[in-house]
């Protein structure tokens, strides 16, 4: 039997690039990857090492040897560039402490919280 896997990886933001891979039953993540021949086809990807990658199946992380069902979307994932709880810390420093928040537009004459 063969299984129907979609490859995705996205090498810039607004930019995916994808493959249709046509594998053996019972093929694991490291085993697609390397029938895939991205690491040639793909100029971001030549100097990485397969096991360096992050990797994700339906936008959970996968190991190399998870093992892939047919119609799954295997996922190679680029590392973040800044830790979302500091940039959500940035952002709310930026917008002052009376304009952000969920009680930002009080009624005049209002409790606080209400």
């Amino acid at each position: 039997m063969r299984m129907q896997v979609l490859l995705l990886f996205s090498p810039a933001p607004r930019q995916v690039r994808q493959w249709k891979l046509t594998l053996p039953d019972k093929t694991t993540v490291g085993q697609a990857l390397a029938t895939a021949d991205l690491f040639s086809d793909c100029a971001e990807l030549k100097s990485v090492i397969p096991e360096a990658l992050l990797l994700a199946v339906w936008g959970r992380r996968a190991s190399l040897d998870y093992l892939l069902c047919d119609g799954d979307r295997l996922e190679i994932l680029r590392p973040l560039r800044v830790d979302p709880m500091v940039a959500r810390r940035e952002r709310f420093k930026g917008q002052g402490i009376k304009s952000a928040g969920l009680f930002a537009d009080r009624r005049v004459g209002a409790k606080a919280g209400y």
